[in-house]
């Protein structure tokens, strides 16, 4: 049963916005989830804790906005530099040739010339869909992008405290409910996984960063469409011993701690576009799911 945060209760509209990014006031909430979902070696052990105040994204990061900053900066991106990533296969053309698959998850396929600009190929064009958000970037692009916007990604517990939208102990952003109502929230796999899928919420792969209702503090797809990165790195057994105030993940690490699912989530395997649920990558690693948002300090926080 999901109930309001106090930061929430002091008043009735979602917070101001700054420079198009959303302030959020910080307070104390439980990060994580007892959710019989939940993987045991995705280490969400729910615990409270308290976050100060800061800025963050309403939106991932899209298409047209990292354009921008690649034409800027002349920044070549991980998948760029490797020449190849990894792209679901049924959003490949029929007719494309075989290419190697992920052992574990034969959905995805090792493509060449797939990248930020060729999100699901060199057949594909990341122009054709400007406000999505942008795939194929890696933990290190989405430093990069964010060192030249002068805003830094968000850790994980500031990510996840955004995403709650204010409300307390709920799976979704805006409840318990996956659908309330019959009404689809965010954008992931109907149907059977990987084979077939309805479209019942509209979209196959990627939707614009903008579609569907914002949760309660105005972020928009903060479950859903694709992953995101967080600043943290990733260790299960750290979150436990962590501290309670403005926490960060471990000084070292192998994987970075990514968020919200994506649009290939699915009940059937992975339940994992819960506002809990987390996963980590290699920083190098990039996917045709894998996007970001940014954040900052609050401009009212100590310098």
């Amino acid at each position: 049963m999901e109930t309001r945060d106090a930061t929430r209760e002091r008043g009735s509209q979602p917070p101001a916005s700054v420079s198009g990014m959303i302030s959020l006031a910080g307070g104390t909430f439980v990060i994580g989830s007892n959710d019989r979902f939940a993987y045991p070696d995705d280490g969400e052990t729910p615990r409270e804790i308290e976050i100060g105040e800061f800025m963050i994204d309403p939106h991932a990061v899209s298409n047209s906005a990292f354009a921008t900053f690649a034409a800027d900066t002349g920044y070549v991106t991980d998948a760029e530099r490797f020449g190849w990533s990894f792209v679901f296969a049924g959003l490949l053309p029929d007719d494309f040739p075989e290419t190697r698959a992920v052992a574990a998850a034969p959905w995805w396929r090792q493509v060449y010339g797939a990248d930020w600009r060729h999100p699901n190929g060199p057949q594909s064009d990341a122009s054709d869909h400007p406000d999505h958000p942008v795939v194929q970037v890696s933990f290190n692009d989405a430093v990069a992008y964010c060192a030249w916007a002068g805003t830094r990604l968000p850790t994980e517990a500031e990510w996840e405290f955004a995403a709650r939208g204010g409300l307390t102990g709920a799976a979704f952003p805006w409840g318990d409910e996956l659908e309330p109502g019959g009404e689809h929230r965010m954008n992931v796999w109907q149907g059977q996984f990987p084979n077939a899928n309805t479209l019942a919420d509209g979209h196959y792969g990627t939707c614009p960063v903008g579609a569907f209702e914002p949760n309660g503090y105005g972020l928009y797809n903060a479950t859903g469409n694709v992953w995101e990165w967080s600043a943290d790195w990733f260790d299960p057994a750290f979150r436990a011993r962590d501290r309670r105030t403005d926490p960060a993940g471990p000084p070292t690490g192998t994987h970075r701690v990514q968020k919200g699912g994506s649009y290939l989530c699915h009940g059937s395997y992975c339940r994992r576009y819960r506002v809990a649920a987390r996963q980590g990558s290699e920083p190098d690693s990039s996917a045709g799911n894998l996007g970001f948002r940014c954040a900052a300090a609050s401009p009212r926080a100590p310098a």
